[in-house]
């Protein structure tokens, strides 16, 4: 059934393709709509000249009219049945495949909804944690993992807000759901800053300027808070086993950890976002 109204529709779309396509089926539509038209418009003449006309002439009128069109319907039904045949039979059919199936593409998913990333998309909107003092920064520990960490940015007003309420969602989960308080050690960074590392040697980075997504307020370095003193060192166990939860809480959150790189950087995330980064 389905099959035969397939042919039905594609050989009534060609004749009226045919009759709006090509002049010859252009001029025999219009020669008959206008010879319709001419004679109606004569009719409409002749009434209008006799004044006005009791209610039986003019109902008279009314059936000449009538039968005019009944006519032509009839003169060219195979125009009309195919007009209305293509308006009409894609809707059918629409109608009677709807009750027998419904669309794959629109059925309920199954796939598990990750609640932190549905979280962030719900609007919640997190407040970064209080600044931290200057000194914690400047420990002899601290100027060995990390040169020049001193004069880092941490604002998170430099950084990109989506990427940034990723990054508090990630400390949040961390700190709620492992124990683990974070702090940032670097956020955005300037492109003579990172030449300036890059400088240092490929044990620091391998980036040079405009190479780092930390140009774009789209990465950042952090690290653990522990009886208030930062821990940065891999080779504490603690600290370690926070690198690798911190890294499946960003990557659920939709960030890319540094910890799966050929040069690891266990506290580095980034939102890579397209047509941001030049290559």
């Amino acid at each position: 059934m389905l099959i035969l109204a397939i042919a039905l529709y594609f050989v009534l779309a060609c004749l009226i393709s045919w009759m709006v396509l090509f002049p010859a089926g252009r001029e025999f539509v219009l020669n008959a709509l206008a010879g319709a038209g001419q004679r109606l418009q004569q009719r409409v003449g002749r009434l209008a000249a006799r004044g006005q006309q009791d209610a039986g002439a003019l109902g008279r009128t009314g059936r000449a009219s009538a039968g005019e069109i009944g006519a032509f319907l009839r003169q060219h039904y195979v125009l009309c049945l195919g007009g209305a045949a293509l308006i009409c039979i894609p809707p059918l059919l629409a109608l009677l495949m709807s009750t027998r199936s419904t669309l794959s593409g629109f059925e309920t998913s199954t796939r598990e909804v990750n609640t932190q990333v549905a979280d962030l998309l719900q609007g919640e909107q997190l407040v970064p944690p209080p600044t931290l003092p200057p000194l914690v920064f400047a420990s002899a520990e601290v100027a060995q993992e990390r040169p020049m960490l001193v004069s880092a940015s941490r604002d998170w007003a430099l950084m990109d807000a989506a990427y940034a309420q990723r990054l508090l969602m990630a400390f949040k989960i961390m700190k709620e759901k492992h124990g683990y308080d974070m702090a940032i050690l670097e956020g955005y960074r300037s492109p003579e800053r990172q030449n300036a590392l890059a400088a240092m040697g490929p044990n620091v980075t391998n980036a040079a300027a405009f190479q780092s997504w930390h140009q774009y307020g789209l990465a950042a370095d952090c690290a653990f808070l522990r009886d208030g003193k930062l821990v940065i060192s891999e080779k504490d166990p603690w600290a370690m086993r926070g690198y690798q939860l911190y890294g499946e809480v960003a990557e659920s959150l939709g960030l890319t950890w540094g910890g799966r790189w050929k040069m690891m950087d266990f506290g580095h995330t980034e939102l890579r976002v397209a047509g941001v980064m030049k290559r």
